[in-house]
């Protein structure tokens, strides 16, 4: 031992409080904390109040426009990809704070039990001290710093950073319009299946009371032995199928409006009424194949998107490059130490440091590589999507054919059906066999009739599958405010633009 040293030796009472402390951060261990089911149920609450609120109520019929501005306005899934976008707008803003040199501030105390006293020891003879023990340093000492710092490696790695960072925010923006147009598609489509559930709903019931009121006279028909059984039999049989498929039209028409009300983000199991066009409206779109193509290639959410990211792998090939360069450090800092023994208690520095990972070096080949190839996927993916894209302009254009022949045959189907309903109402006589008649094409007619408005929903579906195909928006990017009736007059005027696009509509 040296001499004059001291040993450390630690009190009992140390030790004990040293005990005591490990008790107590032993009880202060992190458990699960399930919540309970009334904050479940409170969360619950709180979340459906939540999704229908701040909506305009409804004011009347609902128009095929106003189905689209309310779910562009008030779809879920449509404020999802809004919020993603303002947050990326949030992200770019603390990016572009990245570029910014540092500027610190930084205040300190220390306090000492004792001075921090030292001695020197001889070189060459250790046993012996140069000078006495002393200190040049208070026991209590305050210090402040103010430092202004820039690297400009850092400087050239956020900044290449923020630029990807605001082509993201333009992805961001792809994928919300990707979102509106398919929702568009899927409005169109719901608006008529509720249209037709809408008009046909209140038709079923009298049709189904009319069959039962059928099938026991029938029945009793049958325990009286007034007909040959196997006559009755195969009546009831017929009558018991129309039932059927009473009970399924049934069921497709109370499924159309909760989906179209999902779209409109309106409550389950509200009540509401659609005001569609009379008589149905065929849109043609003749717009050459050649103009079609560079219109999709040109406006289609994904390519655009698929632009950006190439774009951003660009960046990345530069951010990976701007990582081999030497770290230049500049410094700048006021100090203040209130230490006595200093001459001086406040100073200004200024410096410069360059740091630099030569080992960066050896592996710059693979760094480029791995860089380039990845801006290399990104072209070979766009052309793979641009490929995708012009199918789908094809395919979306022949669905739209074929679903307008399909339309015109059930419409002239339909025209049949109601016909031989009516000869077949006016012909029925009071027997069992003229009710069974009517009830047979009634039901045929109904029939027919659902099937004419679900064929023209899946008719307008595949004009908006080709609207969508074509990247056309619903709503203009200059439209001035999201507001109910202006999104309305928006769509409107859009959808005549889209209208002249395709040389017009035809009734």
């Amino acid at each position: 031992m040296k001499k004059n040293a001291i040993p450390f030796r630690v009190p009992h009472l140390s030790l004990l409080a040293l005990a005591v402390a490990a008790l107590s951060l032993s009880g202060c261990a992190i458990k699960p904390t399930p919540f309970t089911d009334a904050e479940l149920m409170q969360k619950a609450q709180t979340d459906r109040t939540t999704m229908f609120a701040h909506q305009e109520a409804l004011a009347g019929p609902i128009t095929l426009d106003e189905a689209m501005a309310r779910a562009i306005r008030y779809n879920l899934d449509h404020r999802l990809k809004m919020m993603e976008e303002a947050l990326g707008q949030k992200q770019l803003d603390l990016s572009n704070f990245d570029l910014l040199p540092k500027l610190t501030a930084q205040a300190g105390y220390t306090g000492r039990d004792r001075e921090l006293a030292s001695s020197s020891v001889s070189l060459y003879n250790p046993n012996d001290t140069t000078v006495p023990p002393s200190y040049s340093s208070n026991r209590n000492d305050r210090t402040a710093d103010l430092g202004f710092s820039w690297n400009l490696l850092d400087f050239g790695v956020s900044y290449y950073e923020a630029k990807e960072q605001a082509d993201h925010v333009l992805v961001l923006e792809q994928r919300r319009r990707k979102v509106v147009q398919l929702m568009m598609q899927q409005v169109r489509e719901a608006y008529w299946q509720a249209a037709g559930s809408q008009r046909l709903h209140d038709r079923i019931g009298p049709l189904l009371d009319q069959a039962r009121v059928a099938l026991n006279d029938s029945r009793q028909a049958q325990q009286e032995q007034l007909r040959a059984p196997l006559e009755t039999l195969n009546y009831q049989h017929e009558l018991l199928d129309i039932m059927r498929q009473l009970e399924v039209i049934r069921d497709q028409l109370d499924e159309a409006k909760p989906r179209l009300a999902s779209l409109m983000n309106l409550e389950p199991g509200k009540d509401f009424t659609l005001a569609p066009p009379k008589g149905f409206e065929i849109q043609t779109f003749d717009m050459p194949i050649t103009t079609m193509e560079e219109t999709a290639l040109k406006s289609r959410p994904e390519l655009v998107e698929a632009d950006y990211n190439e774009r951003i792998s660009i960046n990345e090939t530069h951010k990976a490059l701007a990582k081999l360069l030497p770290g230049i450090e500049l410094d700048i800092g006021a100090h203040y130490d209130n230490n006595s023994f200093l001459s001086y208690s406040a100073w200004r520095a200024a410096g410069i440091s360059v740091s630099w990972n030569l080992l960066n070096l050896l592996n710059a080949k693979n760094i480029k590589g791995t860089a380039n190839a990845q801006l290399e996927v990104a072209k070979t993916q766009r052309l793979a999507l641009s490929m995708a894209v012009l199918t789908q302009v094809y395919v979306a254009r022949s669905d739209l054919e074929a679903k307008h022949r399909q339309f015109d045959l059930l419409k002239q189907l339909n025209d049949v059906d109601q016909q031989i309903l009516e000869h077949t109402h006016n012909a029925t006589q009071a027997n069992a066999q003229g009710k069974l008649e009517e009830i047979r094409a009634a039901t045929s007619a109904m029939m027919s009739e659902l099937r004419l408005y679900q064929s023209y929903g899946e008719f307008e579906g595949a004009y908006g599958q080709l609207l969508s195909s074509l990247g056309l928006d619903p709503v203009p990017d200059a439209v001035q405010s999201y507001d109910l009736a202006t999104l309305e007059q928006a769509i409107d005027r859009e959808q005549l633009h889209w209208a002249e696009l395709g040389h017009g509509a035809k009734q």
